[in-house]
């Protein structure tokens, strides 16, 4: 059953805010990387593992809990997953003493928004109607920062005053409130043709329209560049403060959360110019544009406090500027009864690749001498690109 505009509007309203609420658990680790790193010994490429680990569970539970949504409610996928989410953020707070526990209850957690973020949006698409255009889509999505940026400020106000371990702890409350928000105010909606779904999704229906193929692959390399830089943006931001000439009037993570708060209207703003120019051409020259910034980006260590702000937040924008144009055209160029199936794979290969490019970047910063090395952190920038410059010339005979 679809809602009217004015119910639009407060339902577009009241999602986004439960996303906002259930990504503290995407800056948990990040948030303190550089304390955890030397806590507890870690290499570059081990605590890049810890940072995949939360999109290798993700990755993992995404084609059961984004595909049920074809089969039940996304209300109750998504009030669980965040139940889930909550659970591994508070046992990564008290359990978490090394590599291996500490990546385990990063995948629960991942593993919970994976029930979350997707199924989040297809709350809205199965009570919105299709011709209601793409803008609620594209302000679901583009919370996705705002949530980051607020996660991001919040654990380091409470990592200053009491320590990770509470912080993280305090934090699961998030997940919990963006539960009961739904679970309260979202009424039931029986998804379209549930008899004929399965529990695991069908990819083979799904690959078989060329336009949702390129929007996969189109987002798997955008999140390899997303979730690579969010994962090490506050390390990089704490490394490159130790080597500024003035004093930086932000801490790492407020640096971190204000670069990440301009992806909010990058991402609404490049869905109305992909909606004005052309969709596949718009994401062509932002993943050119992106793919070309991280190098700029990777090498602002060392130089004023206030111009690597500057690079970060262009490179920041430029990588969100084409995201809500990706999530809105899969939406929309998917069959209405195979949308969980498509959102499964669309979020299978993007958190996938979100879950290998922290690692990534790990490895190339030792192996260009390390995280106390500028040049090292310029090639680890520099992977997060790569994939966005292959796609772009790929897609460029389609735009």
């Amino acid at each position: 059953m679809s809602v009217r505009t004015g119910s639009t509007a407060r339902l577009t309203l009241l999602m986004c805010a439960a996303e906002v609420l259930g990504m503290t658990s995407l800056a948990a680790y990040p948030s303190f990387l550089t304390e955890l790193s030397a806590l507890w010994s870690l290499s570059g490429a081990e605590a890049g593992f810890i940072g995949g680990a939360f999109f290798f569970g993700y990755m993992v539970a995404v084609p059961f809990l984004s595909g049920a949504t074809d089969r039940v409610d996304a209300r109750l996928v998504f009030v669980l997953s965040n139940l889930l989410m909550a659970l591994g953020m508070i046992g990564f707070a008290f359990a978490a003493h090394g590599l291996w526990s500490a990546a385990f209850f990063q995948a629960l957690s991942g593993a919970g928004l994976a029930g979350c973020y997707m199924p989040g949006l297809r709350v809205l698409a199965d009570r919105v109607p299709h011709d209601a255009g793409t803008r609620h889509i594209a302000f679901y999505t583009s919370s996705f920062s705002i949530g980051t940026s607020a996660a991001l400020l919040l654990a380091g106000v409470l990592g200053r005053h009491l320590g990770w371990h509470i912080a993280v702890a305090l934090m699961a409350i998030g997940p919990l409130l963006a539960a009961a928000l739904v679970w309260l105010n979202v009424t039931h909606v029986a998804p379209p043709a549930a008899h004929e779904a399965r529990w695991l999704p069908r990819f083979g229906p799904v690959l078989a329209h060329p336009r949702v193929r390129s929007l996969v692959s189109g987002y798997a390399v955008h999140c390899w560049e997303l979730f690579g830089l969010r994962s090490w943006l506050v390390a990089f931001i704490a490394f490159g403060w130790t080597l500024s000439a003035s004093t930086p009037r932000l801490a790492p993570t407020e640096a971190a959360a204000l670069v990440m708060l301009l992806g909010q209207p990058a991402s609404i703003l490049g869905n109305e110019a992909a909606s004005r120019f052309g969709r596949q051409r718009w994401i062509v020259w932002m993943m050119i544009a992106s793919g070309l910034m991280c190098w700029v980006a990777g090498a602002a260590a060392g130089g004023p406090w206030w111009l690597l702000l500057i690079l970060l937040s262009l490179y920041n924008v430029t990588v969100m500027a084409d995201s809500a144009s990706l999530t809105a055209g899969l939406v929309h160029a998917a069959p209405v009864a195979q949308r969980g199936a498509a959102m499964a794979l669309y979020s299978l290969g993007g958190f996938g690749a979100g879950f290998v490019a922290p690692l990534v970047f790990g490895a190339a910063l030792d192996l260009g001498g390390g995280a106390t090395v500028p040049r090292a952190w310029m090639f680890g920038f520099g992977t997060l690109g790569a994939g966005c410059l292959l796609w772009a010339m790929l897609g460029r005979r389609a735009a």
